[in-house]
């Protein structure tokens, strides 16, 4: 026998030996007891602010999420509001809570349904993920909480969770076993209390079946849950093959005149895609293991290139080198080495979007980097420890 999933979740049937009703029962009426329930986001089923919220906790802790959901529904409490809002204002709001493509595409997205949905969100996941920034598990799951729709979420926290009591003994990541694993997901679907079986699958593991020390004596899954019978929690789920860490490095302008600094709006694409920045000498580069003084050799043969680089923007006073240090990205660790270049006087810029001199009392404000709001503002804090250069005095 097969059963088939609702048309708005699934149009394919499910392998009868991979339905367990018990699994979903298991998990729904330990998310009544024991799960979260007083979450901002879980507060209303505005499908608005179950998108925003879902937007967010892509690959982010919720205690992270939660004051810029609140600053972000200050600002902008409808999609239309969000919408009708400039890049740099949803930007600057973003600020700080990293991978940007998730700003620029929650912006777009915010555009299409007021466009095409007249700002209300489709409760099909189907239409749902076609917009921008929209995978299959987070439609489902928008879906789920804002209109009641069965559709089945397979989110890192769901992988973990299936990984160990199913015991699957290889990389979910790979495309064979996460296929398995939707298919997994859907036959376990409730055929009623979705909301709940949706954020139970969520609790479980953020709160108990965690990446390490995991609280297997509070899981409602124990009795079934192979890693657990195995003692192989710690094994499972199966680590993505380790490859060698890439290293970039960036020799950073921080270019001040009368209390302002010079920033330069980064491309749309790329690392801090859209966001203001410091300017960059030569850009980011890769740079290898042995390498560690690269920066430095760099730094003191281009002690004319900061000068020059500064020249159409002012007359040069000094130029001294700010203590490096490092930011960790996904995919790669970039040491990021601050030039602080003083100007005696400023040139009036020819109008050019950009560049932009920022006051540095106001920098909080700007749509930033995390590392580099945090430079500018212990400049602004303290003096920092600076190498000097050269100096025209």
């Amino acid at each position: 026998m097969k059963r088939r999933i609702p048309a708005a979740t699934a149009a394919f049937s499910i392998d009868a030996s991979l339905i367990d009703p018990s699994f979903s029962a298991a998990v729904i009426d330990w998310q009544k007891q024991h799960g979260r329930h007083a979450l901002p986001w879980q507060l209303s089923r505005d499908a608005y602010r179950v998108w925003l919220s879902e937007i967010m906790l892509q690959q982010t802790q919720v205690a992270a999420v939660i004051p810029y959901y609140q600053r972000f529904l200050q600002s902008f409490p409808t999609v239309a509001d969000l919408a009708a809002a400039s890049a740099e204002d949803v930007m600057a709001h973003w600020s700080g809570l990293g991978y940007y493509t998730r700003a620029r595409n929650l912006h777009q997205c915010a555009k299409q349904v007021v466009e095409q949905y007249g700002g209300q969100f489709p409760a099909d996941p189907a239409l749902l993920e076609l917009l921008p920034g929209i995978g299959r598990s987070t439609a489902a799951a928008i879906a789920a909480f804002s209109y009641g729709t069965v559709a089945a979420i397979l989110d890192g926290n769901v992988k973990r969770v299936f990984a160990r009591v199913f015991g699957v003994d290889a990389y979910p990541g790979s495309k064979p076993v996460e296929d398995a694993m939707w298919q997994r997901a859907q036959a376990l679907l409730p055929q009623q209390g979705i909301e709940s079986y949706t954020q139970g699958l969520m609790d479980l593991g953020a709160t108990v079946c965690t990446r390490s020390k995991p609280a297997c004596e509070r899981c409602p899954l124990q009795l079934r849950c192979v890693a657990f019978a195995e003692n192989r929690t710690a094994e499972l789920p199966v680590r993505k093959p380790r490859k060698a860490q890439k290293i970039k490095q960036a020799l950073m302008l921080v270019l001040l005149h009368d209390d302002h600094v010079l920033l330069q709006r980064r491309p749309e694409t790329g690392i801090w895609g859209g966001l203001l920045s410091l300017p960059e000498v030569d850009g980011m580069r890769e740079r290898g293991d042995d390498a560690h003084d690269d920066v430095r050799l760099q730094i003191a043969a281009q002690t004319e290139a900061c000068s020059r680089l500064a020249l159409p923007f002012g007359e040069v006073h000094s130029a001294a080198r700010l203590p490096e240090f490092s930011h960790v990205f996904t995919h790669f660790k970039l040491h990021i080495q601050p030039v602080l270049v003083q100007l005696k006087r400023r040139q009036a810029m020819i109008a050019d979007d950009q560049y932009v001199w920022y006051p540095l009392h106001t920098i909080q404000d700007a749509a930033l980097p995390a590392p580099v709001k945090s430079l500018l503002l212990g400049l602004t804090n303290q003096p920092a420890q600076q190498d000097l250069m050269f100096s025209t005095d």
